[in-house]
């Protein structure tokens, strides 16, 4: 009898379980957190029927209480090209480039996660992956030194490479050989409380800048944070000090809104570890070390490229008034009046992704009837219904401003290099997908599959033209 099978979804299930639970027994205000948002999520379904009723629609409410994201940083070309391998097991793929060095943070990103509908209803699960980029360290001896330490460590362990080959060459894993790659794939993203580097060294990397530190000085690339997503950030801003747990100074993202778009985060300050650093006459020196924290996201619509651009523009108009964290939200709020708060609005002026389904009423108008010509008509009549896409991945500012404020809210460095997505493919050993070309698609599909079930295909065929 053949051994059973277990598929990527299962697997990625798998692992951002034992990785939830790896995460709550080393940060224990993670558990505080999650206990936090929970209470949070439920409250806000018992207000808003609403917003329940949307969430069933589009099977999203099964999976809230699953849904983390995590983050890692990576040193060296190779470890991004296995960490591609080994997520492609789980059935999540690397969508995005993100260059954060235009906000001072020396890395570029992608994140990895599932791109089918099917798998996000399963398991949205994502890890925001960072690559270290050595060529912006100005001091040329720093530099080698880094480049040293970094190619003296593999953060993966055999097995879980092994049991990778073994699911490229196969098309899949047995449950055993699932639950045993689990086990060694999360070796990767443990904690090690014992530097790879002297204090002295520690220092210099910490000097250039403390990302660099946290990504060379270690085993391996511990996952830094774990995200649940809430329903109202606002309310979990407001309860993590009722909670003991000290919020950074402001969310950030688009200010709250009826019609949510694209991603809030917050997080709590990262903790100050004790770590013991390497010394010649093998004893150990004892310090600290700031790298894990928690996040908090709350996922709106994603936008379309022209909403991307409207929210881009305002944004960083906002930024460029340099109002301090006491006005910040007053005048984020006020900049984004222009930005339609409706969704009817933001469907008519194409700013957002809608999943388009067929309603029982126009399912049952369209028996023995020519429905009307028109995509608007069907929408007003009630015989479509069309309801936000939620928005799966990451806004750069954001991500760079969670990583200022948890690595030194006042540190800034001005990288003469940007943006290098030819560079980071090559690393990775593959494109990284569009995220929009991925949104505008599941549009169009649900949008062709609704017309269809009306009898109106041409209408499909018309709209997506």
């Amino acid at each position: 009898m053949p051994a059973l099978r277990a598929n990527a979804d299962e697997i990625r299930t798998l692992f951002s379980r034992a990785m939830s639970e790896m995460y709550r027994a080393e940060v224990p205000q993670y558990g505080t957190l999650i206990e936090l948002v929970n209470d949070i999520n439920r409250e806000a379904l018992r207000r808003h029927e609403q917003l329940r009723a949307s969430l069933e629609r589009s099977d999203e409410l099964e999976r809230l209480n699953v849904e983390r994201h995590g983050a890692i940083r990576l040193g060296r070309a190779d470890e991004l090209f296995n960490m591609r391998r080994v997520f492609a097991v789980m059935g999540m793929h690397p969508v995005g480039y993100y260059d954060l060095s235009v906000a001072g943070v020396p890395v570029h990103a992608t994140a990895f996660r599932p791109i089918g509908d099917t798998a996000l209803r399963r398991n949205p699960f994502r890890v925001f992956t960072s690559l270290l980029r050595l060529d912006l360290i100005e001091d040329d001896t720093l530099r080698l030194d880094a480049e040293r330490i970094l190619a003296g460590r593999r953060i993966f362990t055999p097995r879980a490479l092994e049991l990778t080959r073994i699911f490229e060459m196969e098309g899949h894993l047995t449950i055993t050989q699932a639950e045993q790659f689990v086990r060694e794939a999360l070796e990767t993203f443990r904690w090690h409380s014992e530097a790879t580097v002297g204090l002295e060294v520690y220092k210099r990397l910490h000097d250039a800048h403390r990302l660099i530190a946290d990504v060379v000085s270690f085993k391996g690339p511990h996952i830094n944070h774990l995200t649940p997503r809430t329903l109202d950030i606002d309310a979990v801003q407001a309860g993590m000090p009722q909670r003991g747990i000290a919020p950074k100074a402001v969310i950030e993202g688009p200010p709250r809104r009826d019609c949510p778009i694209l991603l809030r985060q917050t997080s709590f300050k990262a903790l100050e570890e004790p770590i013991l650093f390497r010394q010649a006459n093998a004893k150990s020196t004892p310090g600290t070390h700031t790298a894990r924290f928690g996040e908090i996201e709350q996922r709106g619509v994603a936008l379309t490229p022209k909403g991307r651009e409207l929210y881009d523009r305002l944004l960083a108009s906002v930024r460029q008034v340099g109002a301090t964290v006491r006005d910040y939200d007053s005048e984020l709020a006020e900049r984004f009046k222009v930005f339609p708060d409706d969704w009817s609005e933001l469907r008519s002026q194409g700013l957002a992704f809608f999943r388009y389904s067929a309603t029982p009423v126009g399912l049952q108008a369209r028996e023995g009837h020519t429905l009307s010509s028109s995509l608007d008509d069907l929408v007003a009549a009630g015989f479509l219904r069309y309801d936000p896409i939620v928005y799966e991945d990451f806004l750069p500012v954001s991500a760079a401003g969670i990583f200022q404020s948890n690595l030194g809210t006042n540190q800034q460095q001005n990288y003469a290099a940007r943006s290098n997505q030819v560079a980071f493919e090559t690393a990775l050993g593959a494109k990284v997908h569009d995220e929009m070309k991925l949104y505008a698609q599941a549009e169009r599909d649900s949008l062709e599959q609704a017309l269809a079930q009306l009898g109106s295909p041409h209408l499909a065929r018309r709209a997506m033209a």
